[in-house]
C-alpha cells in the first residue's frame, strides 16, 4: 500500500509547514490597521453624583 510509504507525506508536511512558518507570517504582518489606536489623556472626566429622588 503506497499510502504507508512516510517520505513523501512527511516532506510534503514539512515544506508546508516552511511555507506557513517562514512566507505567510512577514506578508499578514506587513498589513496596517487603517484605524491606527490614539492615545487618550491621562486625567480622569469629571463625574457628578447622581441625584436620586428616593434617598
Amino acid at each position: 500500500m503506497p499510502q504507508l510509504n512516510p517520505a513523501p507525506w512527511f516532506a510534503i508536511l514539512v515544506f508546508s509547514w516552511l511555507v506557513f512558518l517562514v512566507l505567510l507570517p512577514p506578508k499578514v504582518l506587513a498589513h496596517i490597521s487603517p484605524n491606527e489606536p490614539t492615545p487618550q489623556s491621562t486625567e480622569k472626566p469629571q463625574t457628578e453624583a447622581w441625584n436620586w429622588p428616593w434617598h
